[in-house]
């Protein structure tokens, strides 16, 4: 008889040790799921989702309910758990190395096409030759631009009559008239 209650004992320790160890390994599947969200190694998510497979497994050993409420608690959980690792997967600091940079050039890029934009219908000097494309003086600000096809020699007047996106588009003109108010009669 002695013999039969220590294998009940052992049957007993068995199981609780499948208990144990089954919610052991979940718990640690869940934790390096989470710590994968911050690493991204690849290497976590396969280590986690093994441990939460085996602790499942190991729990269905100890109750076949158990195993039943806590596989339906995972597939209500997990996918809980992969939203808030998306909503938090942009802060983590792996994202941040991944990202483009800022949206500065972007910003940069606008300014300048805003001061292109003023130069409409402004007049400037050719300091190189357009053929069809040169430098351009506006005002003490030499611009790259293009004329509609056709040759200017430097030292000639054009006017800016379009910009397309950062390219200033002029055309020659005779030269303008300038009106100087310290000499103007009011």
């Amino acid at each position: 008889m002695p013999f039969h209650g220590d294998a009940g004992r052992h049957e007993d320790t068995q199981m609780d040790m499948d208990l144990t160890m089954g919610a052991f390994l979940i718990g640690i599947g869940l934790l390096l799921l989470v710590i994968d969200l911050v690493i991204a190694s690849g290497v976590l998510l396969v280590l986690a989702l093994t441990s939460l497979v085996v602790g499942v497994t190991l729990l269905f050993r100890y109750d076949t309910w158990v195993g039943m409420y806590t596989l339906l608690g995972l597939l209500l959980l997990l996918p809980a758990l992969g939203g808030v690792m998306v909503k938090l997967w942009p802060y983590t600091p792996l994202a941040r190395m991944t990202q483009l940079p800022s949206e500065e050039p972007e910003t940069d890029t606008l300014l300048v096409n805003r001061e292109l934009q003023a130069l409409k219908g402004q007049h400037g000097k050719t300091l190189t030759a357009l053929r069809p494309a040169g430098m351009v003086d506006f005002e003490g600000r030499r611009v790259d631009s293009l004329t509609e096809g056709m040759m200017v020699e430097a030292g000639r007047w054009v006017r800016c009559v379009d910009v397309r996106g950062n390219t200033v588009i002029v055309r020659p003109v005779d030269r303008p008239e300038t009106f100087d108010l310290e000499t103007a009669a009011f």
